[in-house]
This record gives structure tokens, sequence and C-alpha cells, in this order.
């Protein structure tokens, strides 16, 4: 409940604030601010976030976090001016700094290791179910119902505080993992490093193409139909591959499944990439395809380079190994919408996208040498 109320105000915000910022007047660079502040905000938050459980503990890191996430929804509605929107969007980039991190150690603290990837799968869903409705929705109704009720229903993560509170109690009752030296036979530091790193190289590689999908995809010169079915084709098939490979990344580990699907999203990433450089190709049907696509691999690899991550530490440094992930993950997604938009503002967005289709390609020795190098050590 906390997860899922956390990131349908997210959520909610995500595009809506940079439009609240274009009504007040600002410009497009203006406009790009809001989003990127809210991101670079959040990976700092999040490299701060294991320390504070260590040293306040996880009821009032979950409380001040949920608070600074659904607070500034509240404000919002007294000015649209830049400024105000952008030190919003900085309070609120530490909360979901918080949440992201402790949402995904909490699952690497409650559920066993054999049953993590399910667990994983579970979380994945409460993160893309709202998300899934609510990015699309949020600017459709402030621009025909109102900015005013989209603000105040942005506020929702601070309905999360009392489930906050009882998770955070949880945790904090829980015996702390043992220590890495009190376990009969540690792994080799190459046996810890070399897999948390290649997963998060795998998931900087996908959330790269996926910021940038998510972010261009209304300017590929499509019509607004195709746009729509375009952005529901990945966003869908992520929330189900986020969810469904859970039991498989159980049942066989995570690696075997990094390679088949960064090719994936290759091929996708290829075909989008044709789609909207040939006049001629009948974009309303490549497209949605093709987004569904490297949707599967966007969402499957989410689950599995986390279930890697957390497979690669001791379980009493699962907290960094979320932060480690979730900074990966939202270096990606801004990675993604920052170096697309300059190839494109060169050129055209074809080339750009298949600048992605390559990346996933040369990911793909990685993937590779991931999966040898896990085998090895098992």
């Amino acid at each position: 409940m906390m997860t899922g109320l956390g990131f349908a105000g997210f959520g909610l915000l995500l595009p809506t604030a940079p439009l609240w910022a274009a009504h007040g007047g600002a410009s497009e660079a203006g406009v790009g601010l809001v989003n990127a502040v809210l991101m670079l905000v959040t990976v700092v938050t999040q490299t701060a976030v294991p320390r504070a459980l260590h040293r306040i503990g996880w009821r009032p890191t979950l409380l001040v976090g949920m608070a600074l996430l659904g607070a500034p929804a509240l404000l919002h509605p007294l000015s649209d001016d830049l400024t105000t929107v952008l030190v919003l969007s900085g309070v609120r980039g530490v909360g979901f700094g918080v949440l992201t991190v402790c949402g995904a150690a909490a699952v690497a603290r409650l559920a066993a290791p054999e049953l993590r990837g399910r667990a994983i799968g579970a979380y994945g869903l409460a993160i893309a179910a709202p998300q899934l409705v609510l990015v699309p929705l949020g600017p459709w109704l402030a621009e025909h119902v109102g900015f005013g009720p989209v603000l105040a229903a942005a506020a929702c993560p601070l309905l999360a505080l009392l489930p906050a509170s009882r998770l955070g109690r949880l945790l904090d009752d829980r015996p702390a993992p043992a220590h890495a030296d009190d376990t009969p036979h540690p792994k080799p530091l190459a046996a810890v490093t070399w897999p948390l790193m290649s997963a998060i190289v795998v998931l900087l590689v996908i959330t790269t193409a996926g910021g940038a999908l998510i972010t261009f995809t209304p300017q590929f010169g499509i019509d607004p139909t195709t746009s729509l079915l375009s952005l529901l084709s990945l966003t869908g098939a992520a929330a189900v591959a986020r969810w469904r490979l859970g039991g498989f990344a159980d049942r066989f580990g995570p690696q075997p499944f990094f390679a088949p699907l960064l090719l994936l999203a290759g091929v996708g990433l290829g075909v989008i990439a044709w789609a909207i450089s040939d006049p001629g190709a009948p974009r309303e049907v490549l497209l949605p395809l093709a987004m569904a696509l490297v949707g599967i691999s966007y969402g499957g690899l989410q689950n599995v380079t986390l279930v890697a991550a957390f497979a690669a530490v001791p379980e009493r440094q699962s907290n960094a190994a979320s932060a480690a992930w979730n900074i990966g993950f939202d270096t990606g997604t801004g990675l993604g919408s920052l170096a697309v938009g300059v190839i494109a503002a060169g050129g055209s967005f074809g080339p750009s996208v298949a600048v992605t289709a390559a990346l996933c390609l040369v990911a793909v020795p990685v993937a590779l040498t991931s999966r040898g190098r896990a085998a090895r050590h098992q």
C-alpha cells in the first residue's frame, strides 16, 4: 500500500508539474528543468538513505520520506512560478529517493531468498500499475478538469504515513542481518563486485532506452492516437514482464535473462528507429508492436537486475544494493532523455533511437560475462 500510494503521487506529478510550470509562463528549457531537478535530488538522496536507515532506523526514515513526497503537492496550487515549482520538485525528490531505496530494500529484508524474484515482481507491479494509468491521465485531467484536483490528488503519499509507520516498526524490530564475517563461507570480492556492477550496467542501458522513449515518443512525428497506443504498449508490457518474470528468476537465476532481453530490446528499438525514419513505414502498426518488445525487456530487466543485485551482496548490505540499483535506474532514465535529445537536436529521432539499439547490443557481452562468472561462483 505504501509503495502504491507513493508512486501514484509521483506518477501524477511527473508530467503534470512541468505543465504547471508552463502554465506559469516558463520557457521550454525551464519546463525541462522540473523533472531534471526531481531526478537529480532523487539520486543524491539515494546515496544517503542506507546511512539514514542505519543511524535513525526505518520508521523515522519512511515517515519523513512519505511526508516530503506528498506535502509539496498541496503547496503547488499556491504558485505556478518556475522557482517555486523547482523548489517543490527538489523536496519531492528527497521523498522519492527515500521511497525507492526503502521499498526495494524492504523486499530484500522480508522475502526469503528463494522467493525474492516473485516478491520483487509483486513490488514492481505495485510500482507500475499506478503509473500505467496516472502518467497519461494526469495531463489529460489537468487540461480538461483543471490543475487543482490533480495537484490535490498527488498528495496521496500522505495517506501512506500509517502503513509506512507499521512497516518501519516491523523492520526496526527484526534482528539485524548477520555480519559477513560471521558467515562460514563468505563470497570472494570478485563474486560480489562484478555481478553487482554488471547488473547495474545492464539496468543503465535498458533504462536509457526506456527513458528516451517515455520522454520523446510524442515528438516522433506521429499522430496522438499512435503515440498514446505506443506508450501504453511500452508501459503495459513492462508492467506485466516485471511482475511475471520474478518466478522464472527464482527458478533459473537472474543472469540467464540478461542477454536475451537486451537482444529483444535491440530488435524493438531498431524497428522503432526505422519506422520513424521512413515516411512510408506503417507506423500505426509497427510502433505499438515494437514498443511492446522494448517494454518486455524494460520491465523484465528491472526485475532480474534487482534480483541479481541483492543476490550479489551479503544480506546486511541489501540497503546499499538497493541504493546502487535505484541510482542506476534514475541515472539511465535521465541519461536517455538528455542524450537522445542532444543527438536528435543535430538531426532527427531515428538515428538517436538507433544509438540506443546499438547500446543494447554492445551490452550483451557484459551480460554473458556476468552469467559465466555467476555460474563459476555458485
